[in-house]
């Protein structure tokens, strides 16, 4: 498995890719938990039985370790951090339909934001997919 590290106290600001969503009508908020419910159904869905796990794990995290995308109050994608081991970032998810429109970006920088925020200095994409994609947004190596 390869895994990339990032460096979060060198992170890009994330106000100008959350306006860029917003322009689009997507909200980028952390979850709550009245909706973890909700929340892993749309993942079992779209995803994986895994990472609902992992999801209801975020849900459980004190601050909730969970982001969500939304537009017009459904979820169209999400990121955790926190749910398999402690400083990964992970999983992370956006509908078919919604891609292409900076809702993944959106949601890598907003959860290292707040991983940073939770006194991390490094955060790891444990097994990521779209390497070249981790590099280009936030220097992962």
């Amino acid at each position: 498995m390869l895994d990339m590290l990032v460096r979060l106290y060198d992170l890009p600001d994330k106000q100008p890719v959350i306006d860029a969503v917003k322009a689009h009508g997507i909200d980028i908020r952390r979850g709550i938990a009245p909706e973890k419910h909700i929340v892993a159904a749309w993942i079992a869905k779209h995803f994986s039985g895994y990472w609902v796990s992992e999801a209801e794990v975020a849900f459980g995290n004190q601050p909730v370790s969970i982001w969500l995308a939304t537009h017009e109050g459904k979820c169209v994608g999400f990121a955790c951090y926190d749910t398999s081991s402690r400083a990964f970032f992970g999983p992370t998810g956006v509908d078919e339909t919604y891609r292409g429109k900076g809702i993944g970006k959106a949601l890598l920088l907003v959860t290292l934001h707040d991983m940073y925020a939770q006194g991390y200095a490094y955060g790891i994409i444990g097994d990521p997919g779209p390497t070249e994609f981790y590099e280009k947004a936030v220097g992962a190596i």
